[in-house]
């Protein structure tokens, strides 16, 4: 059953997806626009590698929070709507208010549309979803990430183990999750098209969380 208030949610999803983290913080206190410089996306990443570590953990954390936030919306909704907690009905529009807060990371209003890949805002959601999948799949980002250097690579790795661990270690029975967990693929893939073609180039810049500033 459709309600204004699970309509204001969606809405409310959006806009918290929206925040656009990295272009806030890196022109209020940097007087610097990270889409103007290295991979040319607001997310995370590229905060990282343009503006150093102080200012890439507040925005990683923040986008984190976002997705999670969002999600977890779900639990203020009538149980008309969402039905019991942890119910099939439930988790998905979970996954619907979580989809919603990627799309407005990806399409930002606040920011004319221009935003990241989504990965952190993924990452807050998959956490209100299924924790013990997400922590599985924070796990690999970081062993991979340790050994690459490769944030790209490490978000593919974390991406695909999402549908994987869903299936074969937790076996989870609600099929929303599991196909959700196969669209994140497809999404990563498409938003990491060009990461992927300097990976295989062997061009992708890595990762020097020690650095400061780039510019």
């Amino acid at each position: 059953m459709i309600s204004i208030y699970s309509v204001w949610a969606l809405i409310l999803a959006y806009l918290i997806g929206s925040i656009p983290t990295a272009v806030w913080i890196g022109k209020s206190f940097y007087g610097v626009d990270v889409r103007e410089y290295g991979s040319g996306n607001a997310g995370a990443t590229n905060t990282f590698r343009v503006l150093g570590k102080k200012a890439g953990i507040p925005v990683m954390l923040i986008d984190i929070l976002k997705g999670y936030a969002a999600t977890s919306l779900a639990f203020f909704i009538g149980l008309s709507v969402t039905g019991p907690h942890h119910s099939v009905q439930f988790v998905n529009y979970q996954l619907a208010l979580g989809i919603t807060a990627v799309m407005g990371h990806l399409f930002p209003i606040f920011a004319g549309f221009r935003g990241g890949k989504g990965i952190a805002t993924l990452t807050g959601m998959i956490l209100a979803v299924h924790l013990q999948a997400s922590l599985l799949c924070i796990l690999v980002f970081l062993l991979v990430l340790l050994i690459t250097r490769y944030v790209s690579l490490s978000s593919i790795a974390a991406g695909f183990t999402f549908p994987l661990s869903t299936i074969f270690v937790f076996h989870v029975s609600v099929r929303s999750i599991i196909v959700y967990g196969m669209c994140i693929c497809v999404l990563i893939l498409v938003t990491h098209q060009k990461n992927i073609e300097r990976l295989m180039k062997g061009k992708e810049s890595k990762v020097n969380f020690f650095k400061k500033k780039v510019v």
